[in-house]
Parts: C-alpha cells; sequence; structure tokens
C-alpha cells in the first residue's frame, strides 16, 4: 500500500513540475536564438553596428573597400593625380576625413609657429617628425644663444589646401599648402630689429608635409618636412 501511494505521489509532482515549466514558458517565452538585442539609444551608429553583432565577432574597418566605393568622397576634386593620392588613402585608412585633417593641419601651424618663435620644445616634439624636431631645436638654440628673439604673428590665414597626397608604404603623406599674412621680426639682446620687419605685413606661402602610419590606431599626424614654393 505504501509503494502505491509513493507511486502517486511521484506523479502528482511530476504533474506540478510540468505545470510549473509550461507556465515559466509562456510567461518568459523560448529563446530560439534569433531573438533581437536591445539597442543602447545614446551610441552612434557605427557603435550601433558594433553592438549588435555576435559576441565572437570582432568589427574592423574595411580596408578592402573598391576603388569606385571611395573616389566619390572626393568627386570635386579635378586634379587627378591628387584625388588618386587621396583615394589611395581612403582605401588604406577608411576613417580619414579631408575636413577634419585641415582643420587639425591649420591649428598645427600656428601651433609650431608659436612654440618655436618662444622657443617652446616641449610643444614641438610630439608634432615634429625626429629630422624636424631636431631642425628646429638646433634653430631654436642658435637663437637663444646669440640672445636673439624672435616674434610672429598670423595676421591672416588666406587659405589651406592639400597640394600633395599619396601613400609612402604603409605611410599616408599629405602636403599642405598655406598661405598666410604674418609679421615676423628678430630681435638682438637691445631690442634691435636684426632681422625681418615689426612694421609690415607680409605674405607667405609654405608648404608642410604630414606623414601618418596608417598600420596603427593613432590618428595623428606629424609634419616631417617644411619647404618653400620653388
Amino acid at each position: 500500500m505504501s509503494q502505491s501511494f509513493a507511486f502517486i505521489d511521484i506523479i502528482f509532482f511530476a504533474m506540478v513540475a510540468a505545470f510549473i515549466a509550461f507556465r515559466l514558458r509562456s510567461v518568459l517565452g523560448k529563446r530560439t536564438g534569433n531573438e533581437r538585442r536591445r539597442t543602447n539609444p545614446f551610441l552612434t551608429s557605427e557603435k550601433k553596428q558594433e553592438e549588435q553583432a555576435p559576441d565572437n565577432v570582432v568589427k574592423l574597418p574595411d580596408r578592402h573597400a573598391q576603388r569606385d566605393d571611395v573616389e566619390p568622397v572626393f568627386a570635386d576634386i579635378k586634379d587627378e593625380g591628387l584625388k588618386k593620392g587621396l583615394t589611395d588613402i581612403r582605401l588604406a585608412d577608411p576613417h580619414f576625413d579631408l575636413e577634419g585633417f585641415l582643420g587639425g593641419a591649420r591649428a598645427a601651424f600656428g601651433m609650431v609657429l608659436d612654440a618655436f618663435a618662444n622657443g617652446d620644445k616641449s610643444t614641438l616634439r610630439p608634432l615634429l617628425a625626429d629630422a624636424v624636431y631636431d631642425s628646429f631645436s638646433a634653430a631654436i638654440d642658435q637663437r637663444e644663444a646669440a640672445g636673439e628673439k624672435l616674434t610672429t604673428e598670423i595676421v591672416a590665414m588666406r587659405s589651406v589646401e592639400v597640394a600633395e597626397a599619396g601613400m609612402d608604404g604603409p605611410y599616408a603623406k599629405l602636403t599642405v599648402k598655406f598661405v598666410t599674412e604674418q609679421i615676423n621680426a628678430t630681435r638682438d639682446a637691445e631690442g634691435n630689429v636684426v632681422d625681418g620687419d615689426a612694421s609690415q605685413i607680409a605674405e607667405l606661402t609654405d608648404l608642410w608635409t604630414f606623414a601618418r602610419d596608417t598600420r596603427t590606431d593613432d590618428p595623428n599626424w606629424q609634419l616631417v618636412e617644411t619647404r618653400t614654393p620653388d
């Protein structure tokens, strides 16, 4: 008799367990593996795509983009050689933005001139490639040894435009043409102007070449060459 009651108890608890499982399934739903993840409304579109990707997938920039997909970005540029160079850079670095780069180049131009005039090597160091830094540093040392001081004022920035562009191995290189109005004067220890003119505005054209290693995630560019047009 006790065995029959035990058997009935087992059946009863099994029915209760089945009922509970059914209720949980009806409330929680069945996971099929196709459920959509809730997106974070505060993420950018690119971040949303990364958030929606499977957990075992690491999203990387598409470094195999087709030239036909990239060239329209620079459709307004008439110089075919320049357009090709910019396209090559965009293919190597899909995140390259020409307008953003020119804005950074404009800011770097003013920072470098100001730091050079003030003998501020710590500001110059991260902005300049080794060879350019060594040249600037030597000029600063020579000026200070002579007891001279340089004053530089950018009165107006007439134009900032890319003159040359292209890839040099893994390095993206862009040469920017700066046309500015400046006042430059170098004074000796007594305050006498020994070079330049403190009262004269001169229009100057500079060609600065910036480079960046596209194999790295570092977005910063360095100044690798300065020259004036022939």
